[in-house]
C-alpha cells in the first residue's frame, strides 16, 4: 500500500528526490517498524516526532497498521517523505471510532500543531461576520469576529472588515437598529447622535415601542436571509401609503431606507440567482506554488472574495491542495450546504462526510459543469491565476531585497526573519514598543508583537527615556526567546534586528544582548538623515561606520518601507493604550459596582471624581447602594488608596 503523501510538504520546495542509498533513515525505519507491530487495523491518526519532540508530520489512517508500516518501504517515497522519516525519532497514535473522525481529527492537530512536512494553510483568521444579538431586549446591530458564543443571529461570512463596516452602516440607515453596546446603551439618559442623524430610534431612552422595533429587527433579518426583493417590495409599499396619506415627511423617510437597501445592493459585484449559498473554491498551481481563491455566497449574494497561498511541496497536486485546503479552512468555520470547486478534493465523500457530522447537516463537495455555476467558477478561477502570478512576482522582488540586504549589512546569509522595533508614546505616558516582522513572503502580521511598557527603575516617571524603554522591550522579546527556544531550532529567532533609532538606541540594543550572553543576532539601527529628513536615512552597525544609500536605491526604499510599518504598528498600539485608558471610567474597577450602579452614581454625583469625595452616608442616599456596597466604594478610594 501506498503511503499517504495527501497532507505532506517541508517548509521549502525540495530538491531532487535524495537517493535512499546516501540517506541514514535507519533509526526513523526502526521506529515505525515497532510502532507498526503494535497497531491494529482500527483508524486513528499518527503523528511523528523528531528528537526534540516537535511534531514532524500528522496523517489520518483507515487502519492504522498498514498506513505506518507503509512507511518503512522506502523505494515508494518521495523526497519529502525520506526526510520525514530519517528525522523522525518517535511517533504518537491516537485511535477513533471511525475514519471521519480520524480526519476531523487530522484537521484540527494540523491547524494547532502546523507540523513542517503537512500542507498548511497560512494567513488563515477568523472572517466577519454581521451579528443581530438575541440575548437582549433591544437587539444590537453589529461586527463580529471570532467565536460565536453569544445568542444572537450571524450572517456571512465576509471577505473583509471594511465590507461589513460598509454594510452595517447602509443597515443602520435603512433599518434603524442601534450599534452601540449594551453598556454605552443601560448609560445613556437623552438620546446620542445616531438618533439625530437618522441612524437609530433611540431604543435606549424609549422613543420606539417594543413591538415596532421587534419588527424592525426581523425585517434586518429577512434582508440579510436574502428576502431582500420582499423587503425593499414592503418598503415602497408603505413609502406610497404614505405619500398618498400626504405624510410626506414619513414617506421621504422610508425613501431614504430604501436608497439605503438598494446602496447595499449595488456593492455585489456579480449577478447571482437568490438561492446560492455557497462557497466557490478555485485553485490555481504555478513554479510549485498555489493560490486557492475563495468566493463566499450567501443568499444570492457576494459578500466577496480573498485568496489564500498554502504552503506545500511543489510535487502536491491540485486536488491533494485542495483536500488539505477545506479541511483546515472549515477546522474552526461554519460550512455552507455546498462548496463548489474547480478541482475536487482527494477522498471527496470522506471530506463531505466529516463536514456533515460537524455541521449536523448535510454538506455537498461538487465540481459545476454548467450554468451560472460554472460561469461563477470560471470568474474565481481567474481570479487565483491573477492572484498567483502577483504573488510570485512579489515573492521574487521580495527574495532580491533580501539578498541585497545581506550584501549591504555583510550578513552570512540571506535574512529570512527580520524584526523592526520602534516605541511610542507621549512624553513617557502609554508607552508601547512594537515588533513587525518581514521576510520572504513579506510582512508576517500573525508573528507582530506589542509591549506595554511598565514602569521600572530603568523606565524613568517622566520624560520618556525612549533608551531604557528600547531596553525594556528588547530584553522582554529576547528572554522570552531564551526560554522558549534556547536552542534557536524553530525559526522564531531573527536573522536581522532593525531598530528605528540612532546610535544611542544600538548602544541599549548592544547592552541587552550582551547582559543575556546573545552572540550572533545582527543588528542595525535607521535613523532620519540631517535635519530629519526621512529621505537620506543612516544606518549605524555595532563596530563600523555609519552611512547612507541614495534616495533612489531601491533597497533604501525596502528599509523605509520597514521602519514606516514598525512606526505605523507602534503608534497605532501607542493610540489603542491612550484610547481605552481615555475612556475607563474610575468606578469600573470598583467589587459591586455594574453598569446600572455606575449609572446611577453618575446620575446622583454628576462625575467619578465626585463619587470618590463623597462620605459613606452620601454614598448610601443613591438608589441601589446598601451600607456594604458604600464601605466598599468608600474604601476603595481611601483605605485603598485608590485616586481620580
Amino acid at each position: 500500500m501506498e503511503p499517504d503523501t495527501q497532507q505532506n510538504s517541508p517548509d521549502a520546495t525540495p530538491d531532487q528526490a535524495p537517493d535512499p542509498a546516501q540517506v541514514d533513515f535507519s533509526h526513523g525505519i526502526e521506529v515505525i517498524r515497532k510502532t507498526a507491530s503494535k497497531l491494529t487495523a482500527q483508524p486513528g491518526v499518527y503523528r511523528m516526532l523528531d528528537n526534540a519532540g516537535d511534531v514532524l508530520y500528522v496523517g489520518k489512517a483507515k487502519a492504522l497498521n498498514r498506513r505506518v508500516i507503509s512507511y518503512t518501504r522506502t523505494r515508494a517515497l518521495n523526497s519529502r517523505l525520506i526526510r520525514m522519516v530519517a528525522e523522525t525519532r518517535s511517533m504518537e497514535i491516537v485511535t477513533t471510532r471511525t475514519e471521519v473522525e480520524a480526519l476531523l481529527l487530522e484537521s484540527n492537530l494540523i491547524k494547532t500543531l502546523k507540523p513542517r512536512f503537512n500542507i498548511l494553510l497560512r494567513d488563515d483568521k477568523s472572517f466577519p461576520y454581521i451579528m443581530l444579538t438575541g440575548d437582549h431586549d433591544w437587539p444590537q446591530l453589529a461586527k463580529h469576529r471570532g467565536p460565536r458564543k453569544r445568542k444572537a443571529d450571524y450572517f456571512g461570512p465576509f471577505a473583509s472588515a471594511s465590507a461589513v463596516n460598509r454594510t452595517v452602516t447602509e443597515l443602520s440607515r435603512a433599518f434603524m437598529l442601534r450599534t452601540c453596546s449594551d453598556s454605552i446603551f443601560s448609560a445613556r439618559s437623552r438620546p446620542c447622535l445616531q438618533y439625530q442623524i437618522k441612524r437609530c430610534t433611540a431604543p435606549c431612552v424609549d422613543r420606539i415601542s417594543r413591538e415596532d422595533y421587534a419588527e424592525q429587527v426581523r425585517m434586518a433579518a429577512r434582508f440579510l436571509s436574502g428576502e431582500s426583493r420582499q423587503v425593499q417590495d414592503e418598503f415602497a409599499r408603505r413609502m406610497h401609503s404614505a405619500a398618498d396619506a400626504l405624510e410626506f415627511e414619513e414617506a421621504a423617510t422610508w425613501r431614504n431606507r430604501i436608497r439605503a437597501l438598494t446602496s447595499i445592493q449595488a456593492h455585489q459585484d456579480i449577478n447571482l440567482p437568490s438561492e446560492l449559498n455557497a462557497d466557490i473554491i478555485a485553485i490555481h498551481q504555478e513554479g510549485g506554488r498555489s493560490c486557492v481563491q475563495v468566493f463566499f455566497m450567501r443568499n444570492g449574494s457576494n459578500y466577496g472574495n480573498k485568496s489564500f497561498f498554502p504552503r506545500h511541496d511543489q510535487d502536491d497536486t491540485e486536488a491533494e491542495v485542495v483536500a488539505a485546503f477545506i479541511g483546515q479552512f472549515y477546522d474552526d468555520k461554519p460550512c455552507p450546504p455546498d462548496i463548489l470547486v474547480s478541482t475536487m478534493p482527494d477522498q471527496a465523500d470522506l471530506l463531505a462526510e466529516a463536514l456533515s457530522s460537524r455541521s449536523e447537516r448535510k454538506i455537498s463537495i461538487s465540481k459545476p459543469a454548467r450554468g451560472h455555476r460554472r460561469n461563477l467558477m470560471a470568474m474565481a478561477g481567474r481570479n487565483a491565476s491573477e492572484a498567483l502570478a502577483r504573488e510570485l512576482a512579489q515573492s521574487q522582488s521580495q527574495r532580491k531585497m533580501l539578498i541585497a540586504v545581506q550584501d549591504l549589512f555583510e550578513l552570512d546569509e540571506m535574512p529570512r526573519r527580520i524584526e523592526v522595533y520602534d516605541n511610542s508614546h507621549i512624553q513617557g505616558s502609554n508607552a508601547v514598543g512594537g515588533m513587525i516582522v518581514a521576510g520572504e513572503d513579506g510582512f508576517m502580521r500573525n508573528a507582530y508583537r506589542k509591549y506595554n511598557i511598565v514602569r521600572d527603575e530603568n523606565t524613568p516617571e517622566f520624560g520618556g527615556d525612549d533608551f531604557a524603554m528600547m531596553r525594556q522591550v528588547l530584553q522582554r522579546r529576547f528572554q522570552r526567546a531564551m526560554r522558549d527556544d534556547p536552542d534557536r531550532t524553530t525559526g522564531v529567532w531573527p536573522d536581522l534586528v532593525l531598530i528605528d533609532g540612532g546610535k544611542g538606541q544600538l548602544s541599549s540594543a548592544i547592552s541587552v544582548l550582551e547582559d543575556l550572553g546573545l552572540e550572533g543576532v545582527p543588528l542595525v539601527a535607521i535613523s532620519k538623515g540631517p535635519d530629519r529628513n526621512a529621505g537620506r536615512e543612516e544606518f549605524h552597525q555595532p563596530g563600523k561606520s555609519s552611512f547612507t544609500l541614495p534616495g533612489n536605491d531601491p533597497v533604501m526604499h525596502f528599509l523605509q518601507r520597514l521602519r514606516d510599518e514598525a512606526h505605523r504598528f507602534a503608534i497605532g498600539a501607542h493610540r489603542d493604550r491612550r484610547k481605552k485608558e481615555a475612556t475607563t471610567s474610575p468606578l469600573d474597577g470598583i467589587p459591586g459596582i455594574g453598569s446600572k450602579r455606575k449609572k446611577a452614581l453618575l446620575s446622583h454625583f454628576g462625575s467619578a471624581r465626585s463619587v470618590a469625595r463623597a462620605d459613606i452616608p452620601d454614598l448610601m442616599r443613591v438608589d441601589g447602594i446598601s451600607r456594604q456596597v458604600a464601605e466598599t466604594i468608600y474604601g476603595w478610594f481611601h483605605n485603598d488608596g485608590k485616586s481620580v
